[in-house]
Order: structure tokens, then sequence, then C-alpha cells
């Protein structure tokens, strides 16, 4: 099955949680499908939400100066000059994840000067190492971005099976929604969806629907107290993953139609 996914969002909607159970959940579902799960996320925390060992340091693919330098011809933090711009990142995605129970774990990182759009080596890396992931990459792809997409480019955003947007039901996460779909919309993703999190109430889920109507809405998550348990125990939540939700369960079968 090949499936790729970009999930996006307001800080604060659940949005790293959610990517770490669907990832978990599509991994348990089909057992023979890799599941590459991508922290895009400037504040890199998914690795919590998989149950990986924190203490085990996780270096971003962007802080890799050795292997960088190696690809690119060019030393990193530095602009200008001549370097690679299609650097080999084929080997990058299996020599530098993480794996537990079927989902790799693989850091983006950030570029550290000169703006998102710089032409420096790191971006260089990253930019190519995303193409790859979601160009050539026989498998499932579930990338937790930052409130945007800034990590995707024209050349990868018409691959992208879905941008799921999650929301809850805060104004300022459907505002939210509308800067980032525009964002997609803008780089050619076609189709946006919404994921409703941390839904109490019926009067929630119509709040969200009535709000949101030119969306199409994948699916209501209820407000989850396994979730507060597990991040005052500094757990990752559902560790039997099979006990999640019903609606988070049908979500993830919805998203196995797409790659399948």
């Amino acid at each position: 099955m090949s499936l790729k996914l970009a999930i996006g969002g307001k800080g604060g909607v659940g949005k790293t949680t959610i990517t770490s159970l669907i990832a978990r959940s599509i991994a348990a579902l089909n057992k023979e499908t890799k599941v590459i799960a991508i922290d895009a996320d400037p504040v890199a925390n998914l690795a919590a939400g998989l149950g990986i060992d924190e203490s085990k340091p996780i270096t971003p693919v962007s802080e890799l100066s050795d292997l960088i330098a190696e690809r690119t011809g060019a030393t990193p933090g530095t602009m200008g000059g001549f370097f690679t711009l299609n650097p080999k990142v084929d080997d990058i995605p299996d020599r530098f994840s993480l794996e537990k129970d079927g989902v790799k774990l693989l850091v983006m990182g950030t570029v550290q000067q000169g703006g998102s759009g710089c032409i420096c080596p790191e971006a260089v890396i990253l930019k190519a190492l995303m193409n790859h992931l979601v160009l050539a990459r026989n498998e499932v792809v579930i990338m937790d971005m930052e409130a945007g997409v800034e990590h995707l480019g024209r050349a990868t955003s018409g691959s992208v099976d879905a941008l799921i947007v999650v929301v809850n039901p805060g104004k300022r996460s459907r505002v939210a929604a509308d800067k980032i779909k525009k964002l997609g919309r803008d780089i050619g993703i076609k189709n946006i969806v919404v994921l409703a999190n941390r839904v109490r109430n019926e009067e929630d889920k119509k709040l969200i629907k009535d709000s949101m109507p030119d969306y199409e809405i994948l699916g209501f998550i209820p407000e989850m107290d396994e979730i507060a348990d597990a991040d005052r125990d500094g757990t990752r939540p559902y560790d039997d993953i099979t006990q999640i939700p019903e609606e988070l369960i049908e979500v993830t079968k919805k998203l196995i139609k797409l790659g399948s």
C-alpha cells in the first residue's frame, strides 16, 4: 500500500497525538505495510506519541552535518557557492530512523538560518528527502507538519493523497484551518480535509459542521481522558492501540482506502 498524508493544524489541537495514533493504527491494521512517520514540526515531539524512548538521542536530518557535507559538497551553515542540488537521500530513512511497533520515525529538523526559502545545504537535503519520501517510497508516509505546509514543495504536493487539518471546536483552530487550506491549495494539494478532535458533545459537532461548510469532515474524535493521563505520566496514549476509540478506527479505515 502506498499512502502519503500530511497532517497540519494550529498548535494545541492535538495534531501530533492524532498523527501518532493514525500511524500506529495503520501499522496494526496492515501488519505487512511499512509505515514511516515524519516529524516535520520544529517542536519535535512525535517520538513520545509513538512510544519511542526519548532518552535515546534522535539527531534531526538537518543536523547531520557530516552527511550533509558529504552528499551536497558544502558545509552546513553556509550559503552561496556551488553544491549538489540533487543529493543521494534514499538510504536516509532506513539509516537514521527509529522503529517501534511497525512505525519508523524520522525527524526532519529545521534550517536555522537564512529563512525557510534559503538555498543552503541543509534545505537542499530536506527538500530532496521529502521528494523521495512522497514520490519514490511505496509505503505509508505520514507527515506531522508545522502549522502550515512549509516542508512541502510544488514538486511533491501533487502526490500527497490528503492534507488533513486537525481542528477542535475553538474558533482559532478553525481560522487557522482556512490559512492552511489556502497554503495547501497554493502548492497544488487537491484533497484537503478536516479532522475534528477533542469533540465533547453534539453541540461541538454542530458548531464545526456549521462553521466549516466548505470542508469535507473526515471524522469527529472525542475528548479522551487517556490522552491527558498519558501526558501526565509521560507515556504514550493507548499502549494497546486496539483500544483507541471507534471513531479513530473508522478514520484510519477511510485513509487506508485512499492508498488501496
